[in-house]
């Protein structure tokens, strides 16, 4: 294939040599708008990533609940409800039904990377005069660090719930002027008692959202059982996916096997889902156009150069070059220029990943969030060049192809 496309290689080349000027300005283009596209799209991925870990961090992918409480309107012997209005009932604290046969089976599915039991609710946290609303979460450790990475989150002493011990998030601490090795009272209300527990702060954690790390406990799942009344309970079974976004499908598949209240992450954050997808259709907006100026770009200095060169096409004709060859030379001319641009075009791109990684920072000083751009990426975005020029050559080397030799000499 090389030798036969050896003559036609040779000419492209010269011609692109001749107009040196142009050449370099369409290659220049050509790079410009292969980083643009190269670079949203790490900086999009980047950003998208970067959301979702902070989003998903704090919570799990799936979470399963029991079904709420529902008042059944009375009805009359022939059907018709005695009742126009009904008023919702009060939901109350219930656990999972049969969670602990539940567990295993849920974990034994494929797309399921993780199970986690929990107790949550509502108490006081006390500290002396300091009394501040809580959410207290009863938790396995070990289960539900593999659903957020609660070790990770750390900010102050070692992650540790054995029987009697708390960990706090960062802000509740400092609103009770609690600090690890502290004593903290947490106490609720069951059946119209009371019940307390003082518990030792074994850990502080910041769960990347301020709401939650003021209000946010976590205890062993026995003590929260205890202080919620719920003896060997779980209110919730978090679940982490090894692909977040198969929670959706799964969660539909989860309701209709099993007679829970299954939500998906999505249904969740159903803004953060619409954010998401308005940023990616953006994205393919912004390369589209790119990739259209690109064509237009290499397709105008082609359509000049068959101009400039007719009289080179009608000798090259004259002296037995077919209309194959000639073809063939202005497509060669664009693959050439789009090969070059895009090459040219991804290590720019790295260079402005680079910029923005030092150079851009957060009011903490660190990077706002990490961008790379996968090798993957990197070579569909390279391709796309050579594809482009090939195919705005083809209608200047269709007219170049057309031309009669004897008329372009004359010109």
């Amino acid at each position: 294939m090389v030798s036969w496309l050896g003559f036609e290689l040779r000419v492209a080349l010269r011609f692109l040599r001749e107009g040196r000027m142009q050449t370099l300005l369409i290659i220049v283009g050509v790079a410009a708008g292969v980083a643009v596209v190269a670079y949203i799209s790490a900086l999009i991925s980047g950003l998208q990533g970067s959301t979702l870990t902070k989003t998903l961090g704090a919570q799990a992918h799936i979470t399963l609940r029991s079904l709420d409480d529902a008042v059944t309107p009375a009805r009359l012997a022939d059907g018709t409800p005695a009742l126009t209005e009904t008023q919702p009932r009060v939901q109350r604290l219930r656990s999972v039904a049969n969670w602990q046969a539940l567990l295993p089976l849920l974990e034994q599915m494929e797309t399921i990377a993780a199970v986690s039991p929990m107790v949550s609710g509502s108490g006081l946290a006390l500290r002396g005069e300091a009394t501040q609303a809580i959410a207290l979460m009863g938790v396995e450790l070990d289960r539900y660090d593999r659903i957020v990475s609660l070790r990770s989150k750390v900010v102050s002493g070692t992650a540790r719930l054995d029987p009697g011990e708390a960990i706090l998030g960062r802000d509740l601490a400092a609103d009770l002027g609690v600090r690890v090795g502290d004593r903290v009272t947490l106490q609720t209300t069951v059946g119209g008692r009371n019940v307390s527990d003082a518990l030792r702060v074994t850990a502080l954690v910041d769960l990347g959202v301020r709401d939650l790390n003021r209000r946010t406990v976590f205890v062993p799942l026995r003590a929260a059982q205890s202080l919620l009344g719920l003896p060997g309970g779980a209110t919730v079974l978090d679940m982490t996916l090894k692909d977040v976004w198969t929670a959706s499908e799964l969660a539909a598949k989860l309701r209709e096997r099993y007679p829970y209240k299954v939500e998906s992450w999505q249904e969740n954050n159903a803004q953060l889902v619409s954010a998401l997808n308005a940023q990616s259709v953006s994205t393919s907006l912004i390369r589209g156009v790119v990739m259209i100026v690109v064509v237009l770009g290499i397709a105008s200095v082609l359509v000049v150069s068959v101009v400039q060169k007719r009289r080179e096409i009608g000798i090259l004709r004259a002296m037995g070059a077919t209309r194959g060859q000639v073809l063939r030379i202005f497509l060669l001319q664009g693959a050439v220029v789009g090969a070059i641009g895009s090459a040219l075009g991804i290590v720019l791109a790295v260079a402005l990943i680079w910029l923005f990684t030092h150079f851009v920072r957060g009011s903490d000083g660190l990077p706002l969030f990490s961008i790379t751009l996968p090798l993957a990426t990197a070579l569909k975005v390279a391709g796309i060049a050579p594809l482009c020029g090939v195919l705005a050559a083809i209608a200047p080397a269709r007219r170049a192809a057309a031309m009669d030799p004897a008329q372009a000499i004359r010109i």
